[in-house]
């Protein structure tokens, strides 16, 4: 075992050596080259849809015979629409500005000197993820634009689909004169490539997990080399006493049932007792599209057929169409739940009442806090980021959606005429 770990280590090593190299090659290409290689991507990818399509077949076929989860299956499906918002993403993020050698402030110091701090790629970014063959065309882009090479580890669920792409995507950059290296997966070196991946000191200069409480636990738990953590997303939605009935309704749906199997997706309503007639009609709504209510005892005398909730529940990120529903007497009691459980991704509050509003954008912390607005839009491209990364729920360097600026680190330039320091 000892020398087939030692092998793995071996390979990553030269698959982050030939990324760095590449990257060197990247440093220097203009904007007007990174873009043509962004079109050039996306219109390999929609030219060979048919080819992505087919691998995702197969992977969607393995994954209903080995019985994943029904959410896992969502995340891991392709469709053409889904194939179209790949192509659009990797247009939007060619129209961005290219935050390469921006800077960030300057100075000019009383001997002379002229001092800059800009923008500079981050180098070799890994990126380990699970069952989201989107997020392979997304981190490339974002790679390109930002200047970076990308190793990607998708995971064995959608191994042919990402398998297929990936190599769809070295074609096009090969096609613009750009080393293909800059975009490498690693999914056939398996767990053991993750892991090396992981530990191998000197070979990626930052991993950012993408995927559930466990992938990202495994990560941040066991990486010897810099992470930024994109946690889970047990997302709250606090329907205040003064919550607009029409907003409360159609704010709470579409934050669980949208697209129920994202990190985005809310995991719990917080209602305030004084809003029954507006918990009602929310979880009435929640109900008759199939959400599976998790239920207090307080709510439980509001609707029928709801399970009632466990302690367990309030820290569960569903990613499914279940959600937990807890009746709370003020805000404060909300801000105290929210606190308890959220994991600093999104938390909604729905109220016409500003003082309150103020207060939980002031007391939550999270990474994006809403007032009146669905969860769903916590996202690069909502944003006007472009594609994502990822949403870090960390403090240090990124918190949020992951765009272009999040991939790229900071380098001092002094500019002098032979000053020298007394």
């Amino acid at each position: 075992m000892t020398a087939q770990l030692d092998s793995v280590t071996q390979q990553i090593a030269a698959i982050t050596q030939a990324g760095r190299k590449a990257q060197k090659a990247l440093a220097g290409a203009s904007r007007a080259e990174k873009d043509a290689a962004l079109h050039a991507m996306a219109a390999a990818i929609d030219t060979n849809r048919d080819k992505i399509l087919a691998a995702n077949a197969t992977d969607l076929e393995r994954g209903k015979a080995d019985n994943i989860a029904a959410a896992l299956l969502d995340r891991l499906a392709l469709t053409d629409d889904r194939i179209d918002g790949l192509v659009s993403a990797l247009g939007e993020l060619a129209a961005l500005p290219d935050p390469i050698g921006n800077m960030v402030r300057g100075n000019n110091l009383p001997n002379g000197i002229r001092l800059q701090q800009v923008r500079v790629p981050l180098g070799v970014v890994g990126a380990i993820y699970e069952a989201r063959p989107n997020v392979t065309v997304d981190i490339a882009g974002i790679g390109i634009k930002s200047g970076n090479a990308v190793i990607l580890r998708g995971g064995s669920a959608a191994e042919t689909t990402n398998g297929v792409t990936i190599s769809i995507l070295r074609g096009a950059l090969q096609d613009q004169g750009l080393p293909a290296d800059l975009i490498q997966g690693i999914d056939e070196l398996g767990r053991e490539g993750a892991n090396a991946l992981m530990t191998y000191r000197g070979g990626v200069d930052v991993l950012i997990p993408r995927g559930g409480p466990g992938l990202i636990r495994a990560v941040v738990e066991n990486a010897a080399v810099p992470v930024i953590e994109t946690g889970a997303g047990v997302g709250h939605v606090f329907v205040d006493a003064s919550a607009d009935p029409k907003k409360a309704v159609d704010i709470v749906f579409n934050s669980k049932t949208h697209r129920p199997s994202v990190c985005n997706a809310a995991e719990t309503v917080l209602i305030h007792k004084d809003a029954q007639d507006t918990g009602v009609k929310v979880l009435t709504a929640l109900q008759e599209a199939g959400v599976v209510l998790h239920v207090d005892p307080t709510a439980a005398t509001w609707v029928a057929d709801a399970v009632a909730a466990t302690e367990e529940d309030w820290s569960t990120e569903w990613l499914d169409m279940v959600m937990s529903v807890k009746i709370v007497n003020d805000i404060d009691e909300a801000l105290e739940h929210v606190e308890t459980y959220t994991t600093g991704h999104t938390e909604v509050i729905v109220t016409e009442n500003v003082s309150n509003a103020d207060r939980y954008t002031a007391e939550v912390d999270a990474a994006v806090v809403m007032i009146n607005a669905s969860s769903r839009f916590t996202d690069g491209g909502q944003f006007g980021l472009g594609a994502e990364i990822g949403i870090s729920t960390q403090k240090l360097h990124a918190r949020g959606p992951m765009g272009l600026e999040e991939l790229t680190s900071t380098k001092w330039i002094l500019r002098g005429d032979g000053q020298i320091r007394h």
